[in-house]
């Protein structure tokens, strides 16, 4: 089969598109002829060797196709069947991600365990199946696991455009709370309010602190979505309202803040990390994808052989939804 791996750490030149042997389903496995893998900036970090993997490894957490094959032991499928994957593997009660901690979905065929896939519906793309399952299990952990989102709150998401910003804008409109969203780009964020973001604040010309409190009428937001880090933290925690949850699943601009101890003291805040989800957390999000309630926003589609220019893309920070990679029957 052609797959797209990498054979050292570094940028989109690392990536080869190449000719690896074909895999065999397990036991309990299922064999997914993929025909779309999304890409996430976990891919980026792992090429980047943030962590280092061992190699060849085949990068991609996100995956949507046909079942090709069934392993032994395997009931519920048939082949032919349209499937998603949930790339959030569970191993005694700790989380591994496709891609990351095994080969991944920049590739024609996976084998993978049967209790990842689910169906997807045919009114769902293969493209669109890609495109959602790392960020709106990530962006559903943070706001309803983790943050307990309430209907009516106010939720502050920086840097719209990115996968988990606009899961979790998507999110909050499903579940009845009200959205400031940021972002450096004038197109961005007048897309952002077609939407249906409530605020959409320039965070690079503007005062995010000061729009939060003026939409908020003064108390902050009940919930901060922070991915950022140092950019953007203090602004995070004088953003938020007194007992306000601020939910944390990276820090792509750094991540040692200052910080800034009596804001949580004095505010009586709650910081959660998150990461991934459990596979009640993806099936949360998937029925509001299912049921019309949340939309999945595709950037562009590429071929499969031309993974790194789809790096290039993601890389650039110019997207707005996920960069999709097709792969050919």
């Amino acid at each position: 089969m052609k797959a797209v791996r990498i054979h050292e750490d570094g940028g989109p030149d690392v990536l080869r598109y190449e000719d690896v042997p074909d895999p065999e389903p397990a036991a309990g496995e299922v064999l997914v002829a993929l025909r779309a893998a999304g890409l996430n900036h976990l891919d980026v970090w792992i090429r980047r060797g943030l962590p280092s993997v061992p190699k060849p490894r085949i990068l991609g957490a996100d995956g949507a196709g046909v079942v090709a094959a069934l392993g032994t032991d395997v009931e519920g499928f048939s082949v032919g069947d349209r499937v998603v994957l949930n790339p959030g593997i569970v191993h005694d009660g700790r989380i591994t991600v496709i891609g990351e901690h095994t080969d991944g979905t920049y590739c024609e065929l996976k084998a993978i365990p049967a209790g990842q896939l689910y169906p997807l519906p045919d009114r769902l793309s293969f493209e669109e199946g890609a495109a959602f399952p790392l960020v709106f299990e990530t962006a559903y952990r943070m706001l309803v696991t983790k943050a307990a989102l309430r209907e009516g709150e106010w939720v502050l998401i920086w840097g719209i455009g990115g996968g988990v910003a606009l899961a979790a804008l998507e999110l909050c409109r499903a579940l009845g709370a009200r959205t400031i969203v940021t972002s450096s780009s004038p197109e961005k964020l007048e897309r952002a309010r077609d939407l249906g973001a409530d605020v959409a604040v320039n965070h690079v010309d503007d005062d995010v602190v000061a729009a939060v409190k003026e939409s908020t009428g003064g108390t902050g937001a009940a919930v901060v979505v922070e991915t950022v880090g140092e950019a953007t933290w203090e602004r995070s925690l004088a953003s938020a309202a007194p007992e306000g949850r601020v939910v944390v699943c990276g820090a792509t601009t750094g991540h040692s803040p200052p910080a800034r101890l009596y804001r949580l003291w004095w505010k009586q805040l709650t910081v959660f990390g998150s990461t991934m989800g459990m596979p009640s957390d993806f099936e949360g999000a998937y029925e509001l994808i299912k049921d019309g309630r949340a939309r999945i926003h595709v950037d562009s589609v590429l071929p499969l052989g031309d993974a790194a220019k789809a790096h290039e893309r993601l890389e650039s920070g110019a997207q707005f939804g996920k960069v999709v990679l097709r792969i050919p029957a």
